[in-house]
């Protein structure tokens, strides 16, 4: 995509390719030196898609003035940029703090960190959000010629939710959506061949106000035949029960055909593809439906074609709405409570924070259980101490991690604070409300490594779940991979004395935690 080059390259040079997007390729060494892209500690490339898509048609080659040229010389006043064969073959300095100078400015005191040999002999990869990549492939102008491929299962469309769909309820059930217009093939079984399989054709379509599901069996040698139901379910039911008995027919084991669902056979349970499903335009408004992953932008629509051709000569629909009642209280480390009507600078409003919650905190919570593990990890901290930074691009409002420990009481609280102090122990406690706290100095999770900013990127809330009272760590913006989580410690003001000084470095910091 930069170089030009095709296939891949001599591991010295512009290395293996590495997948950006569906047929979009790159190589990692291209990436790798491209001036704005840092790699982390898991081999993951930050910045490549964004500052390749940049540079694509700029970014001129000093050598070849051809764009695509990312690997510049880090002297300001030189400005030359080169691709990477050839810088190569201009003798430019690639030095071990992945800095690169061209052969004029190269600072000779650096000379003894030069790198020789550019082979990348570990794991490494482009930074990319899956599920969004899911979402664009589904999206694209001729979607025929992409497949969503997982384990056994094609997804070619996902449909869509038109307002009437909404409305009514009818296209979908308390912990499922159907998506009208959805298409997937699942390669399974032959209920007419044994130890055969076949493809059996899924769609998703509306008949008479009603979802209708239909599976196409496809068979080398057989009549296609379909079946239709108006249950997901339904639609599998022949086909199942004609291979249990076939399967027993010839004394194969038995088929637990009660633990095979429709949705899982037509692939609706997939997490890839509910997250794309349930970040449809409309699903908000599907109250009776219980979220696994909770609304999201990762799935926007295009823009409606007006039968008419003007948008002002088109009926005016209604739009409904959900009103939610005032937020409750924010607790923070200080030990003081105060109304959300936000922590900081007021850059976003209540009524944002809860449009994206439209799935209940409690539903978000139970996902968070497992999924927190994939947001984030543990390392040194450019502020203090370690620090918890992001595995993989957040979303704003994303539930980052909950905040783990021991409850204890104000007095106890009080006097585990001067004996760990006693012990010259670090202090790790976070009050719950005003008469409970929560100490995860000796029994916590990671999220208590999460260092204090003046410009934080995370905010804390309580939230009431069916255990019990939490604390959770949610991002305030969108977070990039790899950066470090923070939010505001709100420590109550002390005198000079008592001063706690910020190492934060944010160009609002206060100087001061307290």
């Amino acid at each position: 995509m930069l170089c030009g080059s095709s296939g891949d390259a001599e591991s010295n040079g512009p290395g293996r390719l590495l997948d950006m997007h569906a047929a979009v390729w790159v190589h990692c060494n291209c990436s790798l030196w491209s001036h704005d892209v840092y790699e982390t500690l898991d081999g993951t490339l930050v910045g490549s898609k964004r500052h390749i898509n940049s540079m694509k048609h700029t970014g001129f080659c000093a050598v070849c003035a051809r764009p695509g040229a990312t690997v510049a010389c880090f002297l300001p006043s030189c400005g030359q940029s080169f691709h990477l064969i050839c810088a190569r073959k201009q003798g430019m300095c690639f030095l071990e703090n992945k800095t690169t100078y061209c052969k004029h400015h190269c600072p000779r005191h650096l000379l003894g960190t030069m790198i020789h040999d550019l082979s990348i002999k570990r794991r490494i990869c482009c930074e990319r959000n899956e599920i969004k990549q899911v979402a664009r492939m589904l999206k694209e102008d001729e979607p025929e010629n992409y497949f969503i491929r997982i384990g056994s299962l094609l997804v070619n469309n996902i449909g869509h939710l038109l307002p009437q769909h909404v409305q009514t309820f009818k296209f979908n059930t308390d912990v499922n959506i159907y998506p009208v217009g959805f298409k997937s093939t699942r390669f399974y079984w032959s209920y007419r061949n044994l130890h055969q399989r076949c493809q059996y054709h899924c769609s998703i379509e509306e008949c008479s106000g009603e979802p209708l599901f239909k599976v196409k069996v496809v068979e080398h040698g057989e009549e296609n035949v379909t079946f239709e139901s108006n249950t997901c379910t339904g639609a599998w039911k022949d086909i199942l029960d004609h291979l249990v008995e076939l399967r027993r027919r010839h004394g194969l084991a038995h088929l637990f055909r009660q633990y095979i669902t429709g949705e899982d056979l037509f692939g609706l349970n997939e997490p890839a593809i509910r997250k794309v499903i349930e970040s449809l335009p409309g699903v908000e408004l599907m109250t009776n439906v219980q979220m696994r992953y909770g609304k999201s932008s990762i799935y926007v629509l295009p823009l409606a074609v007006n039968p008419s051709g003007c948008v002002r000569t088109e009926p005016k629909s209604r739009t409904f709405f959900k009103r939610f009642p005032s937020a409750s209280h924010n607790f923070n480390a200080g030990g003081s409570s105060e109304k959300s009507t936000w922590m900081g600078s007021g850059e976003f409003s209540i009524t944002q924070y809860m449009k994206q919650f439209t799935a209940t905190k409690s539903q978000r919570y139970r996902s968070l259980r497992t999924e927190w593990r994939n947001n984030v990890y543990l390392r040194r901290s450019n502020i203090q101490g370690l620090g918890l930074f992001a595995a993989r691009e957040l979303e704003q409002f994303t539930m980052v991690i909950e905040y783990i420990g021991e409850i204890i009481r104000n007095e106890i609280a009080e006097i585990r604070e001067k004996v760990y102090e006693q012990q010259n122990r670090g202090v790790y406690m976070f009050r719950l409300d005003e008469n409970k706290v929560v100490d995860a100095t000796m029994a916590g999770g990671p999220a208590r490594y999460i260092n204090h900013s003046c410009d934080p990127n995370c905010f804390t809330e309580v939230v009431a779940t069916e255990k019990g009272e939490k604390i959770i760590i949610i991002a305030k913006r969108k977070i990039r991979s790899g950066e470090e989580l923070s939010y505001d410690y709100k420590f109550n003001f002390e005198d000079e004395k008592s001063k706690i000084p910020c190492l934060c470095g944010a160009a609002k910091c206060m100087k001061w935690m307290n």
